[in-house]
């Protein structure tokens, strides 16, 4: 089953607006069900955790649906697993401090140069402080795929912790995270996942993956400013968090320090009945596929990001083949149809002739939104050479955009390039 995109589109208020929105990487639009619970919870229940009377309770009661629902979209093994905060770097960080004090002088630490910053940069930090050493993976400048016999050698010295991405918000890559895991996993090294930019476009099962922790944002995924955290509640609950001293010892609550921000994690309910609904409705084709592995919510939930993963591929298609025939550009990241399964449709490049800032800003005067630089990505466009360059011009497609943008997107460059 084919989605309807103009069904999709109507459950998105900022796209009845006459542009097309491709900066998605950066964050996506938010979902009417998203909207509706965060209107619904700052009107009627709006209130601080753990009081004695109406809306805090209800409050408490949003908060927990939120927390299972998010364990039911990542697989988690109990709502418990799930810590919210502002951010996936934030999370990143107060986590890493946490890690930091079960590390000693001269242990090893796992980063990539194809991830974003926020998987490395606290990482770095803690090395400093611990006096670890840090070992950097590197990835194939020409495929923008990671180096996985980089990756095992680098597991030939026992690391306590290897960081790597699920999917590459600079290039698109998709890593492949059930190998890397199982690796790191055997050599005795806890693995940190960082799924920012792939769970807008795919299934994720963290018990299948079999990591210790995984990152994510709801803002990337249709929903609210909001950071999601699963980690292994054993872990979790071992960990010493830094917290004042009434908050909750237990997790999720030792590590969501401060006052919450409610709304917005009823902001992240909405979105996941967003995918409900998409799941329900398109999600047809993909019953057999997992309904042997998955019940309820949980099998809704991979139907609808299958039914997306099956129609983005068309989209990243479309934009690869517009992109290979515009002389002067270059593609950097999977390029290839064939390869087309290793990637999310986020697809960057360069335009001889052209810096990226200038097509980002002729493009934004055709109505079409994209980014342009290095997208906290400084370790990719450092390795290739670009940094000192402007970087990399983003085109980043979801599910809710359709062919005639990517035509349009196209039919804009080409314009450009022929000048």
């Amino acid at each position: 089953m084919t989605l309807d995109i103009a069904a999709i589109r109507s459950h998105f208020p900022a796209l009845q607006q006459p542009a097309i929105f491709l900066d998605n990487p950066g964050g996506t639009q938010i979902a009417r069900q998203s909207l509706e619970r965060i209107h619904t919870y700052l009107t009627r229940t709006n209130a601080n955790h753990g009081g004695e009377f109406a809306t805090s309770r209800a409050s408490d009661a949003t908060i927990d649906a939120a927390r299972a629902a998010m364990a039911d979209f990542l697989n988690a093994s109990r709502p418990e697993e799930i810590v919210f905060g502002p951010n996936m770097t934030s999370l990143t960080f107060n986590l890493s401090r946490a890690l930091a004090r079960t590390f000693q002088p001269g242990d090893l630490l796992v980063v990539t140069h194809l991830d974003h910053d926020a998987n490395i940069s606290p990482w770095l930090h803690v090395a400093e402080d611990r006096g670890c050493r840090v070992r950097w993976v590197d990835f194939n400048p020409h495929t923008g795929m990671l180096d996985l016999d980089d990756f095992r050698s680098a597991l030939e010295e026992r690391p306590k912790l290897v960081a790597f991405g699920y999917a590459s918000n600079a290039l698109g890559t998709i890593n492949p995270v059930y190998e890397m895991t199982s690796l790191a996993k055997r050599a005795g090294a806890l693995v940190y996942i960082d799924a920012v930019q792939y769970a807008a476009h795919g299934p994720i099962d963290v018990q299948k993956i079999g990591c210790d922790f995984l990152v994510c944002s709801a803002y990337k995924f249709f929903g609210p400013h909001v950071g999601v955290l699963y980690g292994r509640y054993d872990l979790l609950d071992r960990l010493s968090a830094y917290r004042v001293r009434p908050a909750p010892a237990d997790p999720p609550g030792k590590f969501e320090t401060g006052t919450g921000n409610f709304e917005g994690y009823a902001g992240v309910l909405g979105a996941l009945e967003y995918f409900e609904w998409l799941g329900k409705n398109f999600g047809h084709d993909f019953l057999e596929l997992y309904s042997g592995e998955y019940t309820g919510r949980r099998l809704v939930f991979k139907q609808a990001m299958a039914a997306v993963r099956a129609y983005e591929a068309e989209l990243s298609r479309a934009i690869l083949e517009g992109l290979h025939s515009i002389p002067g550009v270059h593609i950097y990241g999977p390029a290839t149809p064939d390869l087309i399964d290793h990637r999310v449709p986020t697809i960057s490049f360069t335009m001889e002739g052209h810096s990226p800032q200038e097509i980002a800003r002729r493009l934004d005067q055709e109505g079409i939104y994209v980014w342009n630089g290095n997208f906290y990505a400084l370790a990719v466009t450092t390795r290739l050479g670009l940094e000192d360059k402007g970087g990399l011009l983003r085109v980043g497609a979801t599910h809710y955009n359709s062919l005639d943008e990517i035509a349009r997107l196209i039919t804009a460059l080409e314009r450009m390039a022929s000048k």
